[in-house]
């Protein structure tokens, strides 16, 4: 048996790993980051085309928002128990590992609301990656962003969550060939009359 129900586990598993080593990758570098740099310090890694700047965000990804952390914390874990819930469905490996960085992503910023100063459920969300025109950001924001456009292009290919896709839209019509002409009763060449 390999249809949809049989492939639901394994692509439960495949979203787990994902949304597993992107929540490593994200505290990873935030602990790296804090260990290698001062509130505010930036170095420059490739010019000023890349720069690791460590700032503390009370908002929403990118910096943005700030204010009302707990309203975020909030989202956060409407964002994980929605991903869980859809996961029953799940039998699709892209959108596995869609809904895998998204959660991976959601829950590396929900571990820092919840757990870092100043207080409990209103941390403050480490970021350090720093580029032109872009606010301040981190690895948990990168995967939500990854996973949103690619949640994008899959459902714009018709992909489902179930693995099946949509069908194509009808290229025709489905109307009936022209019918030939109707006889209204039995047809004579001669009208019906002897010579």
């Amino acid at each position: 048996m390999n249809g949809p129900a049989a492939r639901r586990p394994r692509r439960f598993v495949l979203l787990a790993a994902v949304a597993a080593a992107a929540l490593a990758a994200d505290y990873a570098t935030k602990e790296a980051a804090l260990a290698a740099f001062a509130p505010g310090e930036s170095l420059p890694v490739v010019g000023d085309l890349l720069r690791f700047t460590l700032v503390f965000n009370t908002g929403a990804a990118f910096s943005m928002g700030r204010g009302v952390p707990w309203l975020f914390f909030l989202i956060a874990v409407a964002v994980v128990a929605y991903i869980v819930f859809m996961a029953r469905k799940l039998a699709s490996g892209a959108w596995a590992v869609v809904l895998g960085l998204i959660m991976g992503g959601a829950l590396g910023n929900l571990v820092d609301r919840a757990f870092r100063p100043p207080a409990p459920l209103h941390g403050a969300v480490v970021d350090w990656i720093r580029v032109p025109n872009w606010p301040v950001f981190n690895i948990a924001d990168s995967c939500i962003v990854v996973g949103g456009v690619l949640a994008v292009i899959l459902a714009f290919r018709g992909i489902n969550i179930d693995g099946s896709r949509e069908s194509d839209p009808p290229t025709g019509t489905s109307e009936d060939p022209p019918a030939e002409a109707e006889e209204s009763g039995p047809r004579s060449d001669d009208g019906g009359q002897k010579p």
